[in-house]
Formats: C-alpha cells, sequence, structure tokens
C-alpha cells in the first residue's frame, strides 16, 4: 500500500493556561518512504492524556520532551501495520506505540512497537484499561500503596480512566473505597457500577475545608490510602484525613495543569510527619517490567466482568482537540478515545 501524505494534528501556540479549540490545527503532511526496518502505520483508535498539557510549555523540563509548533503532536495511539520492511511485523498486524496518536499515519521502529490481538480484547482496550492508564492505576495501587484488606482507600478523580480502575481494584482487595467526582451523574456511577462504598461530589464542596468535612464524615477512622489525581483542595483535605501511617500514591495534580499563577501548597503538611504517611510521586514508565505482572491481574477481571471500563469515544481526527479539553471541563467519564475513521 502506497500512502503519500495523511492529516495531522499540530499546536497553533503554547497555551496560556487552558488551551482552547483554536489551539490544535489539522494539517496534511507528506509521509516519507519507508526505511529499512520501519513500518508504516494507520491509526485506528488515539489516546488524549492530562499528562500531555506538560507537554504544551517549552520551558518546564519534564520526563517526555514538549510538544513543538512545526511537527505533529504524538501519544499513545492503536494502530494497523499498512506496509512493513521489518522481519518483525507483518501487514494487517495491531500494535500499540506512544507516538501514532494525534495523525493519521506514522513510522515507527519496531522497538518501540507491542503487537496486540484483537481477537484478545477490544483494541481500545489496550490503550485504557489494559493500557497506560490501567497500568498506572495498578501500578500505584500494588507498588507504592500497598493496602490491606479492611483499610479505607480515597481516590480522587475517580470518574476518570486510572480513578475508576483504582477503585474497582481497590474493593478486589478488600478495601473501603472513597471516590470523589465533578458531577452527581458520575458519583452515581461511582456506586452504582464501579461500586465505591461512598462517592462525594466534590462540587458540593467548594472551600478545602468543606471538602474535609465531608470526608471526615465518609472516613471517621481515617483514611489509609489516598490515591491523588487531582491536588488542590482535596490533596489539603486528603491530609486532614490521613491515618497514622497512611500512604499516599502521587499520580496527577490535573487541578493545576492550567494554572496561570503559582499554585499555593497545603497548609497542613506537618501531618506527614506527625502521622508517619509516606508519600511516593511515580511515572508508570518506572514499572514497564511488571507488564506481563499487570495484564496477569487486570485482564482476567476484565474478561470476567468483574470490572468494567467505560470509554468516552470521539469520532475523528478533527475531534482530537475536543477530546483533549473535555479532560479538564469534566466532560469525561472513564477513557477518552479519538475512533479513527476508515
Amino acid at each position: 500500500m502506497t500512502v503519500n501524505s495523511g492529516r495531522a494534528v499540530f499546536l497553533t501556540e503554547y497555551p496560556d493556561g487552558l488551551p482552547k479549540p483554536g489551539s490544535f490545527v489539522v494539517r496534511e503532511v507528506d509521509i516519507p518512504h519507508l526505511k529499512e526496518s520501519e513500518v508504516l502505520l494507520r491509526t485506528k483508535w488515539m489516546s488524549v492524556d492530562p499528562y500531555m498539557r506538560g507537554r504544551m510549555n517549552p520551558n518546564v523540563k519534564s520526563y517526555v520532551p514538549p510538544f513543538t509548533l512545526d511537527a505533529p503532536l504524538d501519544g499513545g495511539a492503536v494502530s494497523e501495520v499498512v506496509e512493513s520492511r521489518a522481519i518483525e511485523f507483518n501487514p494487517g498486524d495491531h500494535v500499540v506505540s506512544m507516538q501514532g496518536g494525534w495523525k493519521e499515519y506514522s513510522i515507527a521502529k519496531p522497538r518501540a512497537l507491542t503487537k496486540v490481538e484483537p481477537d484478545q480484547a477490544p483494541l481500545s482496550s489496550y490503550l485504557g484499561v489494559l493500557g497506560m492508564p490501567g497500568m498506572t492505576a495498578w501500578a500505584g495501587l500494588t507498588q507504592i500503596l500497598e493496602p490491606k484488606g479492611g483499610e479505607t482507600l480515597f481516590v480522587s478523580g475517580a470518574g476518570g480512566a486510572v480513578g475508576s480502575l483504582v477503585c474497582q481494584l481497590g474493593k478486589q482487595m478488600g478495601l473501603r473505597v472513597i471516590g470523589s467526582a465533578g458531577s452527581a451523574q458520575k458519583c452515581s456511577w461511582l456506586k452504582q457500577t464501579i461500586g465505591c462504598d461512598i462517592a462525594i461530589n466534590y462540587k458540593d464542596y467548594p472551600s478545602a475545608s468543606e471538602l474535609s468535612n465531608a470526608l471526615a464524615e465518609a472516613a471517621p477512622d481515617g483514611i489509609h490510602c489516598y490515591f491523588e489525581n487531582v491536588g488542590g483542595d482535596h490533596l489539603q483535605a486528603a491530609l486532614q484525613n490521613i491515618a497514622i501511617g497512611g500512604r499516599i500514591a502521587l499520580c496527577g495534580l490535573i487541578a493545576q495543569y492550567n494554572a496561570q499563577e503559582p499554585v499555593t501548597g497545603p497548609t497542613n503538611l506537618a501531618n506527614l510527619i506527625t502521622r508517619s504517611v509516606k508519600v511516593q510521586g511515580f511515572i508508570v514508565a518506572q514499572y514497564a517490567h511488571l507488564r506481563k505482572q499487570f495484564l496477569g491481574s487486570v485482564a482476567p477481571l476484565l474478561e470476567s466482568g468483574d470490572i468494567s471500563a467505560r470509554e468516552e469515544i470521539y469520532e475523528g481526527l478533527d475531534q482530537a482537540g475536543a477530546a483533549f479539553l473535555g479532560l479538564f471541563s469534566g466532560e469525561n467519564t472513564g477513557k477518552a478515545l479519538v475512533r479513527m475513521a476508515g
């Protein structure tokens, strides 16, 4: 198959604060001829994730390089091999990569690809519950929080791809689970489908002290494990209610990703000392060597229906920007994905 060009998404600017719809533009780009040991991929599903906001700031050093204005964006994707000059892959194979997103076609080396089988799980699941978000949830819970049955787990951002799986895995481990989300509909979903014992609509508690009081009522014996996706008032409230010997997994701080001024930290950090709390930030790539263990644990639960994976699907590359912005407006429940045309 010969492909000479394809469409891709570019940034038009480095956003100051929350990106705008005009921050993204779709352009036609040339597709170079394949070199030896390369494969041409056609994107079938692409992922949008909160960490991408950090890549839209050229002045912040991070674990991944920033996006540039003169090249297409990239990110997680499930793609089909349409042409191969690498012995490892054949046309028709399906692969996951971290560079195929935000574009119709991409060229990759075999070392950057992981083959997946569409008859073993839906292709979209390899970007969600069986992909990076799922691995993040599993690793933060099992490798950092190390919960014990009967303990209380609090999850902020529980309506998202990572948080909703943390809640479900926590229930599988015999924990009492409290989830926080930003609407009555999400809270109902957390209780009825995800299995949370208590779901807190944080928008009903507009200050850290009010959220802390609600959390104290939900967890009278304190929080033993806190999976942090949000920061801000959530972190302040969690620290106020953390149990002695509590553990905190710092996964994300989405509340401050679009801040235009320096963000004030919690005023009750001393509780970390007086209550002997362990706090650990992490990047999922640190646990890549445990991928088989993760899949062996989570894939059977998905297949049996013991956990569910909700997806918020946007249709076509033109909706990629809207899908990304939905992460910060509370529109999405579960994993946000773009299904590519064709």
